[in-house]
């Protein structure tokens, strides 16, 4: 484990049968209300592909997948480590409608995440894409859309508290907007997530936008891969966790790249290779449909609304014998 990040004399507010009933509760009820939001409905997705569709996620382009050979085909599967690509695909393949679009329980596994209080080896959280209009490639589709998952956020964290009153979430009632140029201006001596700490104890709730691209210092706040996301159209939406006094990335998101922005960015990364993959072939080919879309962490919001200290509270994955001992001495039990 990276870091014990903890307050002192910490006791869930839950037992763990509420804890349990609570879980279902959050996912329930926000499931229900981004799908209205958005207008989005729900479809089965995979959790494992071949990787000559060029469908999986590569993350920051260094972790490993984890692959395995099935007895009747040729060709290794790998687990899914998101579907951001898989979604945009989909809508292609089953007929969605401009301004309708999917959503989708994703499990995956990450098999070199770093284990701390926030990162698990298991991955549990919402995907959805919509189809958009090309015109609706711009900034402000993107806040609007953002403000509608916002709205979804706080019509949940009242149902959690109508059913349980001693969890209720100080969240504003605005979401605040800022460009990680921006950002980087106001706090020009920090690092990235530092920043990202600052702005969010300052204003509770921020999408920090355009990831991805270089900063005037040369290096991106963050990475990002260079084929779904168009970096000057996406963003993260951070919340500011007071239990843990840090800041709490809950999503990433934004509107997917098009045949101008796909070539772009993967000359900036010298991914030029990838052009001839099936997935970027469908984007350059105009075969695939213009889209916005995200991914929601399942376990981050319940940890989030059930004011967890560890996310392994609200979910059963795997951890080392010393980090289950070590964490039972701060009174936190893990599922």
């Amino acid at each position: 484990m990276k870091k014990l990040l903890i307050k002192e004399n910490y006791q869930s507010i839950l037992n763990l049968i509420e804890t349990e009933i609570a879980i279902k509760l959050v996912k329930d009820s926000f499931e229900r209300n981004l799908a209205e939001a958005l207008n989005l409905m729900r479809v089965s997705a995979p959790l494992f592909i071949f990787p000559s569709t060029g469908l999986n996620d590569e993350l920051n382009g260094i972790e490993r997948r984890v692959e395995f050979k099935l007895r009747d085909i040729e060709e290794k599967a790998e687990i899914v480590q998101s579907l951001a690509k898989w979604k945009r695909n989909a809508l292609a393949r089953y007929h969605f409608k401009e301004g309708t679009g999917l959503y989708t329980d994703m499990n995956a596994i990450r098999c070199d995440e770093e284990l701390d209080n926030l990162h698990s080896a298991y991955v549990d959280q919402w995907d959805w894409e919509k189809i958009i209009n090309k015109n609706e490639r711009n900034e402000a589709f993107l806040k609007e859309t953002v403000k509608k998952i916002y709205g979804a956020f706080l019509k949940t964290a009242e149902t959690v508290y109508v059913n349980f009153p001693k969890l209720r979430t100080d969240l504003p009632q605005d979401i605040y907007f800022i460009s990680t140029s921006e950002l980087e201006d106001l706090y020009p001596n920090l690092t990235p997530k530092e920043r990202e700490y600052q702005i969010c104890k300052s204003k509770g709730a921020v999408f920090l936008m355009q990831i991805g691209a270089n900063l005037k210092n040369g290096l991106p706040h963050d990475g990002r891969a260079a084929d779904y996301d168009d970096w000057q159209l996406n963003g993260d939406i951070l919340l500011y966790y007071k239990e843990l006094d840090i800041a709490f990335e809950i999503s990433s998101m934004g509107i997917r790249v098009d045949e101008n922005s796909l070539i772009k960015q993967l000359k900036l990364k010298k991914e030029e290779a990838k052009l001839n993959n099936p997935y970027v072939q469908g984007i350059l080919n105009k075969k695939l449909p213009y889209t916005i879309g995200g991914g929601i962490g399942q376990s981050r919001l319940c940890m989030f609304f059930l004011k967890k200290a560890h996310i392994g509270e609200v979910q059963a994955s795997l951890w080392s014998e010393a980090d289950v001992e070590k964490l039972e001495t701060k009174n936190i039990f893990l599922l």
